[in-house]
């Protein structure tokens, strides 16, 4: 058996352990009394025995586990069933591994840390029951110091993804992928540490209370633990660095702590002449590099948080206004990152892939749906730059029971504590559509949104409202609106996405709100040049209705200054296993961007011809490949001034972008095969479409018009 030895010399670096059966630790002095690291985390997802369904006696040692599957993390049970529009499972199942300690250090604390896992997790350590997390998207912890011993030891989580009475989400249109989908870790502390235990947070929360150009006034809160039997004096210590590893402000403060006791350390300090965060434009990031140090100044503890300094203020009248200036938000909903075959259990390589797609579509703003997120994608929008609404998954449904309040309460309390310290996160989302009307859900919306300006009273909160009148007294709970509207798509929702946000702001001039979703579905497979509306329920989404949707929806509200932000519904296709419409059941696919992220939708480049700065252009209608008449319109997207055509070889000219369009209405085929080719200086795209005299046209359904 392997066993990896931990010396003092090793400086306490985060340690990738071989994927082992029995996972071997030491978990020694990790670093010598007056190391400069003293705290140390260690990944535990491989390997893992795992079982789908309920198990007695699955939670003591010595259960056998032999025969189950084994499993590395992260990982859903839910893989092979929650993106095929048949239903999937919803319940139970079982998670064990073991770990084979060498050493362990007493004076030190360990603790268990999962970074997620849907939708209630119940904990055993060697047989002793630790407690419940209900909730599937933020990260949770447990002690661990007084379970472990010497040798091996048993972990066991029972997780159930079920409709449980009391759980956000209760309703949604959303496959809820269950299982131990995000990584698991060992963490390991001095006994005088930054407290671990605050919902799931760091335990440093950073804020800029007053920013502006000359100078920054910086609050720092830091929690600090003493697990010792004697009082202590520690002395706590926030540097503030630059991007270059430089230290720009220091804070220092001494503190006595009785024995077991957890007390709050305040600081503030003012930086002149701060480099601002300020969004895509410039996503400036400092360091808070928290140490906590004994009596003998010996290093116990280091935490390290981001710090953007910014100021944001959403206004009734400029919409949202960043660093003083106006800032037009225009970006997506991003439900989260899944992939076929895989749902939501990804790597962070899955999610640096979707922020880059959504970077270089020209976005500047990100609403993650309609839960908490990875921390990886937060990490990526603070480098990035994007704006960031988050919410808790108070959606669709709620129960009028006092445990579920109590839960969703939990989960802001969650949300807001791991959070609080990425500059990208501007507002606190309440929820999203919640059907019903009444007492119960305006208590539930009131106790969320009280929970909210508690815990951190620098940000608004906001709720995606939908499907009622605009004014309804939920919908006027938060501190700002948002609306999800579907003008075009859905036939029920009457008029223009223009004519609904200049009638909205004409009624309530003083209320600051945004364009929380709106949308069409578009199927890459299904081809048809100047659709009519199609069934939005229905087999029949073309890809081109939904460009044609959006080009009318950008245009419509581009100009007006008063949304604080809007937000495409969807940027990827998204699974949602209860539809059954498009070209697949399982999906929804409104994204611009397909489920597998191989292929981009045509309204994908109609966005970036809007929102980029760098030149493009896009040949629309590329996967419209045989052609039912030989003269055609070639379509292209593009944010140059002039695109040149040629096809087959001829050059037929250039002409104007007008409006990030450029557009050759009567184009002739030849029977066969059709080079088209779009040049602007180094920028070219090119496709192939076939004009067959005669011939059945392939991708068209027999119901609908050519």
């Amino acid at each position: 058996m392997l066993r990896n030895a931990f010396s003092p010399s090793k400086a306490c670096r985060d340690i990738v352990l071989p994927k082992l059966w029995i996972i071997a630790i030491a978990l020694v002095a990790w670093c010598s009394q007056a190391g400069a690291t003293p705290r140390s985390r260690i990944p535990l997802d491989a390997v893992w025995s795992f079982f789908k369904g309920d198990v007695p006696n699955a939670s003591r040692p010595r259960f056998d586990d032999t025969k189950w599957r084994h499993v590395t993390l992260p990982h859903t049970f839910n893989r092979a069933d929650g993106e095929g529009g048949n239903g999937y499972y919803r319940g139970p199942a079982w998670y064990r591994t073991h770990v084979r300690i060498g050493a362990i250090d007493h004076h030190r604390r360990y603790y268990l840390v999962f970074d997620g896992a849907a939708l209630t997790a119940d904990v055993w350590v060697n047989g002793r029951e630790l407690g419940r997390h209900e909730g599937g998207y933020a990260r949770f912890r447990f002690d661990v110091t007084g379970e472990l011993v010497v040798g091996s030891n048993t972990i066991a989580v029972r997780v159930d993804n079920s409709k449980t009475v009391g759980i956000a989400p209760l309703g949604g249109d959303f496959t809820v992928f269950g299982g131990l989908y995000r990584s698991v870790w060992l963490v390991s502390t001095d006994d005088l540490h930054v407290g671990m235990m605050d919902y799931g947070g760091p335990g440093v929360y950073v804020s800029t209370p007053a920013v502006n150009q000359r100078s920054a006034q910086i609050a720092v809160r830091t929690l600090v633990k003493n697990n010792r039997t004697a009082a202590e004096q520690v002395t706590v210590v926030n540097d503030i660095r630059d991007t270059a590893g430089h230290r720009v402000a220091t804070l220092s403060r001494r503190v006595s702590l009785a024995p077991g006791q957890l007390a709050t350390v305040y600081g503030t300090t003012e930086l002149a002449h701060p480099h601002l965060w300020d969004g895509i434009r410039d996503p400036y990031l400092y360091l808070v590099v928290t140490m906590v140090y004994d009596a003998r100044r010996h290093a116990r503890d280091r935490v390290v948080v981001p710090l953007g300094i910014r100021s944001v203020a959403i206004t009734p009248d400029r919409g949202l206004v960043l660093n003083g200036r106006p800032y037009a938000l225009h970006g997506v909903d991003y439900f989260a990152s899944e992939r076929p075959g895989r749902g939501t259990a990804v790597s962070d390589a899955d999610v640096d892939a979707d922020m880059k797609i959504i970077g270089d579509l020209g976005a500047n703003g990100i609403r993650m749906v309609h839960f908490q997120h990875s921390q990886r994608a937060y990490r990526d929008a603070d480098r990035q730059g994007f704006l960031v609404w988050t919410e808790i998954p108070l959606n669709g449904v709620i129960d009028q029971g006092a445990a579920f309040q109590a839960n969703v309460e939990q989960q802001m309390r969650e949300l807001i504590a791991q959070n609080y310290d990425h500059p990208s996160v501007i507002v606190w989302g309440l929820g999203n559509e919640i059907y019903a009307s009444g007492p119960d859900v305006l208590r539930v919306l009131r106790a969320v949104q009280a929970t909210a300006a508690k815990a951190d009273p620098t940000r608004p909160t906001v709720y995606a409202h939908c499907c009622q009148a605009d004014d309804a007294p939920k919908a006027m709970i938060a501190d700002v609106g948002g609306y999800n509207r579907y003008f075009g798509w859905y036939p029920d929702q009457k008029g223009t996405l223009g004519d609904w946000a200049r009638t909205f702001h004409a009624r309530h001039p003083h209320r600051a709100f945004s364009v929380s979703e709106y949308g069409a579905g578009g199927s890459i497979l299904d081809q048809q040049v100047d659709p009519p509306l199609p069934v939005p329920g229905g087999p029949w989404h073309p890809e081109q209705y939904q460009a044609l949707f959006h080009e009318r929806s950008w245009r419509e509200i581009r100009g007006l200054p008063y949304i604080w932000g809007s937000f495409v519904w969807v940027a990827f296709d998204e699974a949602s296993d209860g539809r059954h419409e498009g070209d697949r059941n399982g999906i929804n696919d409104k994204g611009l961007v397909t489920y597998d992220r191989a292929t981009k939708k045509d309204a994908y480049y109609w966005y970036q011809a809007n929102w980029s700065p760098r030149p493009m252009l896009h040949l629309c209608d590329s996967r419209s490949v045989y052609r039912r008449t030989d003269e055609v319109r070639v379509k292209v997207y593009s944010n140059v001034r002039r695109v040149r055509l040629s096809v087959n070889g001829v050059d037929l000219g250039s002409t104007a972008v007008n409006d990030h369009v450029a557009s050759w209405p009567r184009i002739r085929l030849q029977p066969g095969a059709n080079v088209i080719t779009v040049r602007s200086g180094s920028l070219s795209d090119t496709v192939t479409w076939r004009y067959e005299p005669g011939s059945p046209v392939v991708g068209f359904p027999a119901a609908q018009p050519g």
